[in-house]
């Protein structure tokens, strides 16, 4: 659809004057629903700082809204909702918050700050859009950024907004600058850039991998992107001149062995890959095995950061103590490795020859390409020594797999590692060619019969080395609230995902108010269930405090020292309010519904000051709020105000402002930037809330004892940030316990009862049936909702030796359920960031180390339990042959 440029301005004859913010509102997304709906590689989106685009949007009408942010409500937004049909036309469109600043990039391109976050810190919209609004609003700078196409398997679209950036090194005189290209950018295109820059003939131009300064490969021209060239971001690259023939390309390494030139375009013949060390426990990692011709695996190894040398371990060495060089922010990547590269089962099986096992053809896998990546990481981890290995091809394969672990933001450890076990179990499926097999009812059989045919099923489609060690099954049973009936079901996992308690049920502290004077302020504390409502708190509250039958409880939101919103809507969603919020209630009589509500504002005497400069002058009076009907009080800082609020009509208010009371009324605006007197016989227009300063005199602070309103529930206090209380620790077995309890499905889990024939919110109960070797539990520290992202660092007490799971499995299958850690991968830090790292246990040696990237250290047993523990791994421990039932032996 084409919109016409006569409608973007209207002309009254001289001069263009603003569109209608409805009609710029409505032209955007009429010009973004259309760059939607036509997708393609290459398309030009502009970053706009989102500062900016939020106060278009303010304008335009668009309250903000969690989508528009990836979930994240601030407070500061959150308050700017409020102001969306006062705000006025923004000026000039200005990115400057977002760039570096201009002594902080080199050349002449603007370069983004790092780290910047979609929705809170810019937005991308379609070049048209951004034509649109610099039509309309000028200002800058331009941001353009493309289209690029993301993922082997599937692929997906994404927004490059930081292009790959080399920094080159010039070998003739040491100099340095940037060099910025798309990583859908050729070696080729690297080579014309570079020669541009430096005024070179291609032919003279030798350019290095020059990875951690030094020498590791020549980029040979060829249209190879650079994203598969093992490339990273802000790494170096060398730039040699040749003046004589081809061969004088060739150079050393930084340990003086000659290099070859190599050619980073995919081999299109088999690979014979042999040697290895032979390991302390006996193992040799040597092994031979051919790809066929043209395989995108054949060349995986040709590509290796360090060549077979690694392999050599050094005499006096052990492997499995080598670190993982960071990236840049993949600090996640290398806690789910470092575990899962100390799994015992997966060091065994990859120092051995696995290639028979290698699945090139099924297509929900790699084509092996991620199995052989990180079998090639792991034998060089375990045979490097305590050297740091930088996992740049093996990232490089992620990239290109799983999109949504690309580019140099930090993501979830757990997710990794659920992405990996899932890559790694289909590049090494046994199976080829999977059969169709339909699911059929339990139809009141034994659950063993069920069992063992739903993992007949499961093994006749999945067959693999992840299947031996790491899946498990579970038994999940639906009931239909309404006919009753019985589904059960028992289905593989791969690891476990405990909730934490905690995250059940929220304590929310509330100070209630006496609406006629009553009595004073006093804070109550409730437990609710996070997923419930603002009358589930107000009910609770109700019986807190005792509440009257004639008697009604008003809520209210308090946000820096202003009412921000009345709680009045029942069905309120609990999790609208932050944890950090203030919430304070009103008791009103049930006749007082529907009334004028006064909010009046106390402020205390100041000589030198009138009335309205008095308001003027006091920056933060503004802010002061409060809601609910009494004399409750908010204390704020010296020289601002105390603030009740009362319902009454306008003629009680205009009784209370005689003039045989000293103090002074008055009416202010909803944003208290103005003010004027309450006269005798002036008249208060009706309105549902009206605020009121109530200056008191000196003459009132004699009469009266307020020095209630100074000594307010400290909950309320400004400034004042209530401490959380330290938790409880919980053991791994209350969140064992809360996952296999009995719940009903979400409203938007229902299952289709096949007896009903319709949708149900069926409960459903899962019970652990088979246990695998090895055994993952994934702490849900995180949590989100359509109105929040939150973080619990409660602590989990997990067993380290002896975890017996008996009672929890319901099958008899005669294997022994006890086990021990091995590995943990640990989260610090909020959302957003953070920092991971990693635990693990030697398999042949009985002590802890920790992985912090590129350190490793030893580490005592005893310190290993933190609150940061976030996914941990257990090996069983095996029955020895001639150990009677229930014993089990310690050996691993």
């Amino acid at each position: 659809m084409t919109i016409p440029d006569s409608g973007f301005m209207i002309d009254n004859g001289a001069s263009c004057l603003p569109l209608p913010p409805e009609e710029e509102k409505r032209i955007v997304k009429e010009l973004t629903d259309q760059s939607e709906a036509n997708l393609k590689e290459g398309n030009l989106y502009y970053v706009v700082s989102n500062r900016w685009y939020s106060s278009w949007q303010r304008y335009a009408g668009q309250a903000m809204d969690e989508s528009s942010v990836d979930g994240w409500a601030s407070e500061s937004q959150n308050m700017d909702v409020l102001s969306v049909k006062t705000a006025g036309r923004p000026g000039e469109i200005d990115n400057s918050d977002i760039l570096l600043k201009e002594d902080d990039f080199d050349g002449d391109e603007l370069e983004l700050r790092r780290m910047l976050e979609e929705g809170r810190d810019y937005v991308l919209v379609p070049q048209q859009v951004w034509e649109k609004l610099l039509d309309w609003y000028k200002g800058g700078p331009a941001l353009p950024r493309k289209l690029i196409s993301q993922g082997m398997i599937h692929k997906t679209f994404i927004v490059e907004v930081y292009p790959l950036c080399l920094k080159l090194i010039d070998d003739r005189d040491k100099s340095q600058s940037l060099v910025r290209l798309s990583k859908k950018a050729s070696v080729r295109e690297l080579y014309e850039k570079v020669c541009r820059l430096r005024e070179l003939e291609q032919e003279k131009a030798c350019i290095w991998d020059y990875f951690n300064k030094r020498k590791h490969a020549i980029l040979s021209i060829s249209n190879r992107a650079l994203e598969d060239s093992n490339l990273q971001m802000d790494q170096e690259i060398l730039l040699e001149v040749q003046d004589g023939n081809y061969t004088s390309r060739l150079g050393k390494d930084s340990t003086g062995n000659e290099l070859a030139l190599v050619s980073l375009e995919p081999s299109r013949s088999s690979v014979t890959i042999a040697g290895g060390p032979t390991m302390s426990n006996g193992h040799s990692t040597g092994y031979n095995f051919n790809l066929y011709q043209g395989s995108a695996v054949s060349s995986s190894f040709s590509d290796m950061d360090d060549g077979y040398d690694a392999y050599k371990l050094r005499k006096g060495e052990r492997g499995g103590l080598a670190g993982l060089q960071n990236l840049g922010n993949t600090c996640f990547m290398n806690s789910a490795l470092q575990c899962l590269v100390h799994t015992p089962p997966l060091v065994e099986y990859f120092l051995q020859d696995y290639s028979d096992e290698i699945n090139t053809e099924n297509p929900l896998g790699m084509h092996g390409e991620l199995a052989l990546a990180f079998g090639e990481l792991l034998r060089k981890l375990w045979s490097s020594g305590r050297t740091t290995i930088a996992p740049r091809a093996f990232k490089g394969k992620l990239a290109r797999f799983a999109p949504q672990f690309s580019g140099y933001n930090q993501h979830d450890s757990q997710e990794l590692l659920a992405f990996l076990l899932d890559g790694l179990h289909e590049d090494l499926n046994r199976v080829k060619r999977k059969p169709y097999i339909e699911t059929k009812d339990s139809d009141g059989r034994q659950d063993e019969e069920v069992a063992d045919e739903c993992w007949k099923n499961h093994k006749a489609r999945n067959d693999s080395l992840i299947v031996d060690v790491c899946q498990g099954q579970y038994k999940s049973t639906l009931v239909c609230p309404a006919c009753e009936k019985i589904s059960i079901t028992f289905d593989p996992f791969m690891y476990l995902s405990l909730p934490l308690p905690s995250t059940v049920t929220r304590p929310m502290t509330v100070t209630v108010f006496c609406g006629d004077g009553s009595g004073l302020p006093i804070p109550y504390t409730v437990n609710l269930l996070k997923q419930g409502c603002c009358k589930d708190l107000s009910e609770a509250l109700s019986s807190a405090c005792c509440l009257k039958s004639d008697e009604i409880l008003l809520l209210a939101e308090v946000y820096e020292k202003r009412i921000f919103r009345y709680l009045e809507n029942p069905s309120e969603p609990l999790a609208s309010i932050k944890e950090d919020n203030h919430i304070v209630a009103y008791r009103l009589c049930k006749n007082w519904v529907g009334r004028t509500r006064i909010e009046i504002i106390h402020r205390p005497h100041e000589k030198l000051l009138s009335p309205l400069k008095r308001t003027r002058s006091s920056g933060k009076l503004h802010n002061g709020k409060e809601n609910g009907c009494v004399k409750g009080a908010i204390e704020e800082p010296s020289n601002s105000s105390n603030f009740r609020s009362l319902s009454m009509d306008k003629t009680e208010l205009e009784e209370t402002s005689s003039s045989e009371l000293s103090f002074q009324l008055f009416v202010t605006d909803g944003n208290s930037s103005s003010c004027k007197p309450i006269e005798k016989d002036s008249v208060v227009n009706s309105a549902r809330v009206v605020k009121v300063f109530l200056d008191w005199s000196d003459e009132e602070h004699d009469l009266y004892d307020i020095s209630y309103l100074k000594d307010l529930p400290e909950v309320q206090k400004a400034g004042f940030t209530v401490k959380k209380t330290r938790q409880e620790a919980i053991s791994l077995f209350t969140c064992l316990e809360a996952f296999l309890k009995e719940e009903p499905l979400g409203p938007d889990d229902m299952w289709y009862c096949p007896e009903c024939k319709e949708h149900r919110q069926a409960t459903k109960k899962l019970d652990l049936w088979m246990l695998p070797e090895i055994l993952v539990f994934h702490l849900k520290r995180f949590s989100y909702s359509r109105y929040s992202k939150n973080k619990l660092d409660t602590f989990v007490n997990f067993p380290i030796h002896d975890l017996d799971l008996s009672k929890y499995v319901i099958s008899k299958d005669g294997k022994p359920h006890v086990y021990e850690l091995y590995a943990i991968s640990n989260h610090y830090g909020g959302l957003g960031g953070g920092h991971y790292t990693a635990y693990a246990k030697l398999i042949d040696e009985n002590r802890w180390y920790h992985f912090d990237d590129s350190h490793v250290s030893p580490v005592n047993e005893s310190e290993i339990r933190t609150s940061a523990a976030y996914v941990l791994f257990y090996k069983r421990v095996k029955t020895e042959p001639n150990a009677g039932v229930g014993e089990t032996s310690q050996g691993s």
